[in-house]
């Protein structure tokens, strides 16, 4: 089918090519500027002069085009697009970055494509869609303490790997969810691209609601499944009898329970990225770190997913709590996640990371090993250097 889209998003590893694809479709002005964000976040501040020009190029095309532009510093792409009002419920939402499914915790469509895709969408406002067959996970109970949204999503990428869901619209539902913040459920549908899903939904509530309040810059229209809707598969999963997850190299589904590779070294921890840097991840990290040190020997880089998460971060003084601790702070955006620039390990390394992936090579090395995990997880183990259950601090 052919679909309006409402809004589109291209990031600096991306957008370049994007424009150029534009170009060659010889479009000279995108459909609506007003729908349309480029944002340097992968790369910021820029490490090379090719990547410089690069940037370059990305600003005098959004000045060109008086399209919105966040450069270097403003954040990661998806952190900033709900944050500033630009995505909201109902929405159809492309992305040039596979996890574009993040918003799908606002109740909108949204799913990543590639560079020429972007471009015709950018032309026309308009994009060809295989409608997904839907799938639906039904999360009950309540997680226990000390176990995140992160380690629920770790585990159903686990349970289903990584093509369990390939080209579904998943649909998150239940208890869990509704008890989980806004900004916990972002990473939950973060996560369902790493089970292969076109999308992640969640359904509008009361939380989101107020969460846009002050937000959204436009009106909107949520939308919910039909009560006779059909799906490929239904799910059930207690969230209370979930434990703290690990996932080990170098596959994000190969999650084991922390319990199993606990102990085991590492030589840094990273806290950030699309999938853990917001303002809640912060204060779950320094709520472990306060009053505590990083132990001699490993290094902790923490990259706030925007500038507005590090001023709320300096204002409640998490910042303090996190410096104080050992840990490096890096300017908001993807950090060490792509392993272009910031926090590259050394041949051997061991990495724990709040990110959203651990292919080999993933943050600039391929001789290194990653592990991901949750905030709080990162955060202990950055304390004991080794891989660490963060309940024995909470």
């Amino acid at each position: 089918m052919l679909a309006e889209l409402d809004f589109l998003m291209g990031q600096d590893g991306t957008s370049p090519l994007a424009i150029e694809a534009f170009r060659e479709m010889r479009g000279r002005r995108v459909f609506d500027p007003e729908r349309i964000c480029m944002v340097i976040d992968h790369s910021a501040p820029s490490p090379l002069e090719g990547v410089s020009n690069l940037h370059s190029l990305m600003r005098r095309f959004a000045a060109e085009q008086e399209i919105r532009f966040c450069d270097v510093g403003e954040g990661v792409c998806h952190c900033l697009l709900p944050e500033k009002g630009w995505v909201l419920p109902g929405d159809l939402v492309i992305g040039a970055d596979s996890h574009t499914t993040t918003y799908g915790a606002l109740g909108a469509f949204s799913t990543g494509v590639g560079s020429t895709d972007l471009a015709a969408g950018m032309f026309t406002g308009k994009l060809w869609f295989k409608v997904p067959a839907s799938m639906r996970i039904e999360i009950e109970g309540r997680l226990p303490m000390g176990v995140y949204s992160k380690d629920l999503a770790l585990y159903l990428c686990g349970m289903l790997t990584a093509d369990g869901a390939t080209y579904l619209a998943v649909e998150y539902a239940g208890e869990a969810i509704r008890a989980m913040s806004v900004e916990a459920r972002f990473t939950i549908s973060n996560l369902a691209v790493e089970m292969g899903a076109k999308a992640g939904l969640m359904e509008v509530d009361e939380k989101v609601e107020e969460w846009l309040r002050g937000r959204a810059q436009r009106e909107y229209q949520p939308v919910f499944p039909d009560p006779d809707a059909e799906y490929v598969k239904r799910i059930q999963v207690d969230a209370s009898t979930l434990e703290p997850q690990v996932s080990c190299p170098h596959a994000v589904d190969n999650v084991v329970p922390l319990a199993e590779v606990a102990g085991h070294r590492i030589d840094q921890g990273v806290i950030g990225t699309c999938t853990n840097g917001r303002l809640e991840d912060l204060e779950i990290a320094a709520g472990i770190l306060r009053g505590r040190r990083v132990k001699e020997g490993v290094r902790l880089v923490v990259a706030p997913a925007s500038r507005r998460v590090l001023l709320e971060g300096i204002e409640k003084g998490l910042v303090s709590d996190l410096l104080e601790a050992g840990a490096a702070l890096v300017t908001p955006g993807c950090g060490p996640c792509v392993g272009t620039h910031n926090g590259v390990p050394a041949d051997g390394e061991v990495v724990f990371s709040t990110a959203n992936r651990n292919f080999k090579g993933r943050m600039g090395n391929s001789r290194a090993s990653i592990f991901l995990g949750s905030p709080a997880a990162v955060a202990a183990s950055a304390i004991t250097g080794v891989i660490t259950d963060p309940r024995e601090f909470l």
